[in-house]
């Protein structure tokens, strides 16, 4: 009888560690909250979106960016705030595999196309996101990397994503603050 008693007291414990490693779901429509997140000086987000689907092999992450009109006078290209900027603001659909592999993407660029390298990680309540691309500028080859940690809140319905972005103009860094909805 006491044998039976222990079984099920490590088998319940084992359960508990499992889900306690377990990665959370990050799937649903996240709205960006301008005012509680820190964007930085550069940026021109009026308003955002992420819908993300989740599953256990992958995380499939779109976008929806609404800029700022650039001020008056200022160029609407590349870093005037317009939304000729590589890939429509970043908008484009990316699909990371949740095994810690990296894949390979395709994004459109002013260019052409460009291959960009996914990975990422989840456990608990947070999942860290990479990305990182190569192409030819008129200045010579750049590259360009971003790291992401996305956190969900204790209710599950606030998301606070930490990006640190890295180009040859040098590194800059961004939290965004989002609600469930």
């Amino acid at each position: 009888m006491i044998q039976a008693f222990v079984f099920v007291l490590v088998f319940c414990m084992s359960v508990v560690a499992a889900n306690a490693q377990k990665a959370a779901d990050f799937s649903g429509k996240w709205t960006l909250d301008v005012a509680k997140s820190k964007l930085g000086d550069r940026n021109s987000i009026e308003s955002q979106t992420i819908t993300v689907v989740q599953t256990a092999a992958d995380i499939k992450i779109e976008t929806a960016t609404k800029r700022m009109a650039p001020p008056a006078g200022s160029p609407a290209g590349p870093g005037g705030g317009g939304a000729g900027r590589m890939g429509g603001g970043g908008d484009t659909p990316m699909t990371y595999a949740l095994d810690g592999k990296e894949t390979k993407i395709e994004r459109q660029g002013p260019n052409g196309s460009i291959p960009v390298m996914l990975k990422a990680k989840a456990e608990g309540s947070k999942l860290w996101l990479s990305q990182s691309m190569t192409f030819t500028t008129p200045n010579g080859e750049m590259t360009m990397t971003t790291k992401e940690t996305w956190e969900l809140g204790a209710d599950g319905k606030s998301l606070t994503v930490t990006t640190e972005r890295t180009t040859m103009g040098g590194t800059d860094s961004t939290t965004k603050v989002f609600s469930k909805g």
